[in-house]
């Protein structure tokens, strides 16, 4: 049923899928193969090149991302980084196998070819390729089924993909959503792998027949390059192809983050004569952050507590027009960004535990809790063990003293663990859906030390001074939206597994002041 539900998305996620992979064997095979050939040439540098290209390949894939994301050109959001990475994984396969294959020709049979006057040029491309294509394309292999794997990750920084489907099963605790992006993910890469493994043996079964390869058998292989190259350049093309008045809408990585996203998004295009892109699933802050203020994207929604304490560096502040007047200009002074009006709710951090475990230890607040958090395990996102607003600040108000360093993990597994009791204390959005549907309790901030989260769409001035008729619309949706209704919509999707999209159009349809 998922399947059916999503199968439209999934068709367009896979296209992205094979446009990531495509263009980046593309490239990776135009570097590594001439570089494996030159390093049979130049023996010198056949350790600095592999040794470089295996350094490469130990480097974690999400720290790649991560680092990509402020450097110029091939990097920041979307598929360009998306793409160098890929390219980056793809080139030791490609370079050994090359370099192995050519070495691993028969030295009677380059003498032979030198006895009958060839040329190196004419000895690589006649005799040492056609011999070693076997190896050549068994590296080819390898390389594309690291980037159909690896591929999946660029969903974290908005490349798209079928990792758009694991992130966002991941993040509402949904396994047929993962298994919508896993299943064809694995697909492809079997595909792939079983198409190339096949093209091997069928060039080291010629290769054993005979030293010469024919005009027959050239033409095939030739025909064969030419309709992949083809290929392969009309994927570039439409991958790229201008957009008249488009703009991109971004998003954190969690379930209310894609709702109010695509909020923006359908707002903007039934408001406006504006084209959407949807970049959803950035990650945390500081990457949606860094995309809206070089204008990779034209606006998000961001908390202004977050704003203020992670982005600003200030303290906390309990006042909350004190909070969004604050964040509003140095947003505009310091970012050249416009924090719009805020849409209504306020989605603070919440401590939560079991239900079962509050009303035995009897516990309402977090100055109740602290007494028992010796005993407990804690699971906390990556950005709250980091910010100012987070762990450090709350031990230090609360006296919390935990026996265990606490869990570093995402969001969705959170809820889980909990329920699952793995761990004791999460610290979540009081806005999720998932508190009441597993039976969870969030402990009361008694001694105000959270400040407040508005939420607020933050857009980009120039791209706002190029398209006017964005402020007026998206000032539309101010105080519009209540904590009970954000709470009901992540509910749907979380629980209920109804598409984003569908919930946003319904959820628009109860509001006349948008018609």
């Amino acid at each position: 049923m998922l399947f059916n539900q999503y199968f439209p998305e999934i068709l367009l996620r896979s296209g992205e899928h094979l446009v990531l992979v495509a263009i980046a064997m593309a490239i990776s095979i135009s570097i590594g193969i001439p570089l494996g050939i030159l390093i049979t040439r130049k023996p010198k540098l056949a350790g600095l090149v592999l040794g470089l290209s295996s350094a490469i390949q130990t480097i974690p894939s999400l720290a790649i991302f991560g680092f990509l994301i402020s450097v110029p050109f091939v990097g920041g959001i979307g598929k360009n980084p998306a793409i160098f990475a890929l390219t980056l994984y793809a080139l030791l396969p490609l370079i050994r196998n090359t370099y192995i294959g050519i070495n691993g020709v028969d030295p009677a049979i380059r003498e032979a070819g030198k006895g009958m006057g060839m040329t190196d040029w004419q000895l690589l491309f006649q005799v040492e390729i056609p011999l070693a294509s076997g190896v050549i394309i068994a590296g080819i292999r390898v390389a594309t089924v690291i980037c159909v794997g690896i591929a999946t990750i660029g969903a974290a920084i908005g490349g798209g993909g079928l990792g758009v489907f694991i992130f966002r099963g991941i993040s509402i605790v949904n396994n047929e959503l993962i298994l919508a992006g896993a299943i064809p993910a694995t697909i492809i890469a079997l595909s792939a792998d079983l198409g190339l493994g096949w093209l091997e043996k069928r060039l080291i079964t010629q290769a054993e027949k005979k030293f010469k390869f024919n005009i027959k058998i050239n033409r095939r292989i030739a025909v064969i390059s030419g309709i992949l190259i083809l290929l392969i350049s009309g994927l570039i093309a439409f991958n790229y192809q201008q957009k008249p008045a488009t703009i991109t809408i971004g998003s954190k990585n969690f379930t209310e983050q894609f709702i109010l996203g695509e909020l923006l998004a359908q707002q903007i295009e039934s408001q406006t004569k504006l084209k959407v892109n949807r970049s959803f699933n950035l990650g945390g802050t500081f990457i949606a952050h860094k995309a809206v203020q070089s204008g990779q994207i034209a606006g998000y929604v961001e908390y202004t507590g977050t704003a203020l304490t992670a982005i600003l560096k200030d303290k906390p502040n309990s006042n909350p027009q004190f909070v969004y007047e604050k964040v509003k200009q140095e947003y505009e002074h310091k970012f050249k960004l416009a924090a719009m009006q805020p849409l209504g709710f306020n989605n603070t951090f919440a401590m939560i535990i079991r239900a079962e475990d509050a009303k035995r230890l009897q516990i309402k607040t977090l100055s109740q809790a602290a007494k028992y958090s010796p005993q407990w395990q804690a699971g906390f996102g990556y950005e709250f063990l980091e910010r100012q607003d987070g762990y450090r600040g709350l031990a230090k108000t609360y006296g919390f003293k935990l026996t265990k360093p606490p869990q570093a993990m995402e969001l969705g597994l959170m809820y889980q663990a909990l329920a699952e009791k793995k761990v004791d204390l999460i610290a979540a959005n009081s806005t999720d859906g998932l508190i009441p549907v597993l039976k969870l309790v969030i402990l009361e901030d008694d001694k105000k030390y959270f400040p407040p989260y508005e939420a607020v769409p933050i857009f980009n001035q120039e791209i706002l001074q190029k398209y006017p008729e964005l402020k007026e619309v998206i000032n539309r949706l101010a105080g519009l939206i209540s904590e009970e209704e954000m709470q009901k919509m992540n509910y749907q999707v979380d629980n209920q597994s109804r598409p984003v999209e569908e919930v946003v159009k319904e959820f628009i349809k109860t509001k006349p002041k948008l018609d």
